[in-house]
Protein backbone atom coordinates (compact mmCIF):
# COMPACT_ATOMS: atom_id res chain seq x y z
CA UNK A 1 0.00 0.00 0.00
CA UNK A 2 1.44 3.20 -1.01
CA UNK A 3 1.42 6.21 1.15
CA UNK A 4 -0.87 8.24 -1.62
CA UNK A 5 -3.15 5.55 -1.07
CA UNK A 6 -7.04 6.68 -0.67
CA UNK A 7 -7.00 4.25 3.09
CA UNK A 8 -4.58 6.67 4.38
CA UNK A 9 -5.28 9.78 3.06
CA UNK A 10 -7.31 11.79 5.47
CA UNK A 11 -10.56 12.86 4.24
CA UNK A 12 -12.11 16.25 4.56
CA UNK A 13 -13.73 15.13 7.54
CA UNK A 14 -10.69 13.56 9.37
CA UNK A 15 -8.98 17.45 8.93
CA UNK A 16 -9.09 17.72 12.97
CA UNK A 17 -8.22 14.33 13.61
CA UNK A 18 -4.35 15.29 12.67
CA UNK A 19 -3.57 18.27 14.45
CA UNK A 20 -5.39 16.88 17.69
CA UNK A 21 -3.18 13.45 17.26
CA UNK A 22 0.10 15.70 16.81
CA UNK A 23 -0.72 17.76 20.01
CA UNK A 24 -1.79 14.44 22.03
CA UNK A 25 1.71 13.04 21.05
CA UNK A 26 3.89 15.56 21.86
CA UNK A 27 5.65 15.06 24.86
CA UNK A 28 7.25 18.57 25.15
CA UNK A 29 3.86 20.58 24.55
CA UNK A 30 2.27 17.94 27.00
CA UNK A 31 4.49 18.75 30.02
CA UNK A 32 3.97 22.23 29.32
CA UNK A 33 0.21 21.54 29.16
CA UNK A 34 0.62 19.57 32.67
CA UNK A 35 2.78 22.79 34.05
CA UNK A 36 0.12 25.21 33.44
CA UNK A 37 -2.80 22.63 34.84
CA UNK A 38 -0.62 22.19 38.14
CA UNK A 39 -0.58 25.84 38.35
CA UNK A 40 -4.12 26.15 38.21
CA UNK A 41 -4.75 23.27 40.57
CA UNK A 42 -2.32 24.65 43.21
CA UNK A 43 -3.34 27.94 43.04
CA UNK A 44 -7.38 27.61 41.81
CA UNK A 45 -8.34 30.69 43.91
CA UNK A 46 -6.09 33.45 41.38
CA UNK A 47 -7.18 34.45 38.57
CA UNK A 48 -5.89 32.60 35.41
CA UNK A 49 -6.62 34.21 32.07
CA UNK A 50 -5.28 32.31 29.25
CA UNK A 51 -2.79 35.05 28.50
CA UNK A 52 -1.23 33.94 32.17
CA UNK A 53 -1.32 30.40 31.15
CA UNK A 54 -0.12 30.91 28.02
CA UNK A 55 2.88 32.95 29.52
CA UNK A 56 3.56 29.45 32.08
CA UNK A 57 3.73 27.20 28.88
CA UNK A 58 5.70 29.00 27.15
CA UNK A 59 3.46 28.66 24.03
CA UNK A 60 1.42 31.25 22.48
CA UNK A 61 -2.47 32.31 23.59
CA UNK A 62 -4.22 30.66 20.47
CA UNK A 63 -2.37 27.75 20.85
CA UNK A 64 -2.60 27.10 24.42
CA UNK A 65 -6.03 27.54 24.61
CA UNK A 66 -6.67 24.59 21.44
CA UNK A 67 -4.08 22.38 22.56
CA UNK A 68 -5.38 22.46 26.10
CA UNK A 69 -8.66 21.39 25.35
CA UNK A 70 -7.63 18.63 22.99
CA UNK A 71 -5.43 17.42 25.77
CA UNK A 72 -7.71 17.23 28.29
CA UNK A 73 -11.16 17.77 26.95
CA UNK A 74 -12.12 21.23 28.17
CA UNK A 75 -11.26 24.84 27.77
CA UNK A 76 -8.80 26.26 30.19
CA UNK A 77 -11.51 28.15 31.66
CA UNK A 78 -14.04 25.34 32.31
CA UNK A 79 -11.23 23.17 33.90
CA UNK A 80 -10.91 26.04 36.18
CA UNK A 81 -14.43 26.46 36.87
CA UNK A 82 -14.70 23.17 37.56
CA UNK A 83 -11.96 22.48 40.40
CA UNK A 84 -13.17 25.99 42.07
CA UNK A 85 -16.40 24.03 42.19
CA UNK A 86 -14.85 21.03 43.67
CA UNK A 87 -13.28 22.58 46.38
CA UNK A 88 -16.28 24.23 47.46
CA UNK A 89 -17.96 21.26 47.31
CA UNK A 90 -15.43 19.66 49.48
CA UNK A 91 -15.77 22.77 52.03
CA UNK A 92 -19.22 22.89 52.13
CA UNK A 93 -19.16 19.22 53.22
CA UNK A 94 -16.53 19.24 55.57
CA UNK A 95 -16.89 22.74 57.63
CA UNK A 96 -18.71 25.04 58.86
CA UNK A 97 -17.84 28.01 57.04
CA UNK A 98 -20.15 30.31 55.57
CA UNK A 99 -21.54 29.75 51.74
CA UNK A 100 -20.16 33.40 50.95
CA UNK A 101 -17.25 32.63 52.72
CA UNK A 102 -16.84 29.91 50.50
CA UNK A 103 -16.81 31.34 47.55
CA UNK A 104 -14.56 33.98 48.14
CA UNK A 105 -11.68 31.39 49.49
CA UNK A 106 -12.38 28.89 46.32
CA UNK A 107 -11.51 32.33 44.04
CA UNK A 108 -15.31 33.99 42.92
CA UNK A 109 -15.29 37.53 43.44
CA UNK A 110 -19.10 37.73 43.77
CA UNK A 111 -21.84 35.25 45.57
CA UNK A 112 -24.41 35.59 42.58
CA UNK A 113 -21.74 34.68 40.58
CA UNK A 114 -20.40 31.82 42.49
CA UNK A 115 -24.61 30.38 43.38
CA UNK A 116 -25.16 30.64 39.28
CA UNK A 117 -22.50 28.50 38.11
CA UNK A 118 -22.41 26.43 41.23
CA UNK A 119 -26.42 25.89 40.45
CA UNK A 120 -25.44 25.01 36.58
CA UNK A 121 -22.56 22.58 37.28
CA UNK A 122 -23.96 20.65 40.19
CA UNK A 123 -27.38 21.17 39.42
CA UNK A 124 -28.52 22.43 43.25
CA UNK A 125 -27.80 25.64 45.17
CA UNK A 126 -24.54 25.58 47.61
CA UNK A 127 -27.03 25.45 50.27
CA UNK A 128 -28.73 22.92 48.98
CA UNK A 129 -25.59 20.91 48.12
CA UNK A 130 -24.29 21.31 51.84
CA UNK A 131 -27.42 20.11 53.35
CA UNK A 132 -27.74 17.16 51.28
CA UNK A 133 -24.10 15.92 51.72
CA UNK A 134 -24.60 16.34 55.82
CA UNK A 135 -28.17 14.46 55.25
CA UNK A 136 -26.54 11.31 54.35
CA UNK A 137 -23.43 11.29 56.31
CA UNK A 138 -22.51 9.36 59.81
CA UNK A 139 -20.93 11.26 62.20
CA UNK A 140 -17.98 9.73 61.59
CA UNK A 141 -17.81 10.33 58.07
CA UNK A 142 -18.08 14.15 58.48
CA UNK A 143 -14.66 14.10 60.13
CA UNK A 144 -12.45 15.44 57.70
CA UNK A 145 -10.06 11.96 56.38
CA UNK A 146 -6.79 14.57 57.45
CA UNK A 147 -7.81 14.07 60.97
CA UNK A 148 -8.97 10.59 60.40
CA UNK A 149 -5.30 9.78 58.87
CA UNK A 150 -3.62 11.44 61.56
CA UNK A 151 -5.46 9.82 64.19
CA UNK A 152 -4.83 5.72 62.68
CA UNK A 153 -1.43 6.76 62.26
CA UNK A 154 1.27 4.63 63.83
CA UNK A 155 2.74 6.26 67.04
CA UNK A 156 6.24 6.04 66.42
CA UNK A 157 7.59 7.45 69.08
CA UNK A 158 8.48 3.85 70.66
CA UNK A 159 10.72 1.28 69.49
CA UNK A 160 9.22 -1.54 67.52
CA UNK A 161 10.84 -3.81 70.02
CA UNK A 162 9.38 -2.20 73.29
CA UNK A 163 5.93 -1.86 72.08
CA UNK A 164 5.97 -5.74 71.22
CA UNK A 165 7.48 -6.34 74.74
CA UNK A 166 4.41 -4.45 76.30
CA UNK A 167 1.90 -6.16 74.39
CA UNK A 168 3.08 -9.52 75.53
CA UNK A 169 2.92 -8.36 79.19
CA UNK A 170 6.80 -8.46 79.56
CA UNK A 171 7.21 -6.98 82.91
CA UNK A 172 11.22 -7.08 82.72
CA UNK A 173 12.46 -3.97 82.15
CA UNK A 174 15.23 -3.50 80.42
CA UNK A 175 18.58 -2.76 81.97
CA UNK A 176 19.78 0.75 82.96
CA UNK A 177 23.11 1.68 82.96
CA UNK A 178 24.46 3.78 85.32
CA UNK A 179 27.33 6.19 85.18
CA UNK A 180 28.92 6.47 88.50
Amino acid sequence: MSLASPELMPSHKDHRAQPLADALEDPALLRRLLRARDRMDAASHEAWPVKRLAEVSGVSEAHFARSFKRAFGVPPHRYLLTRRIEQATTLLRDTELGITDIAFATGWESLGTFGRIFRDITGMSPSAMRREARAGMSELERVPACVLKAAQRPDLTMAVLEKRRRLAGDTVQPPTTEVT
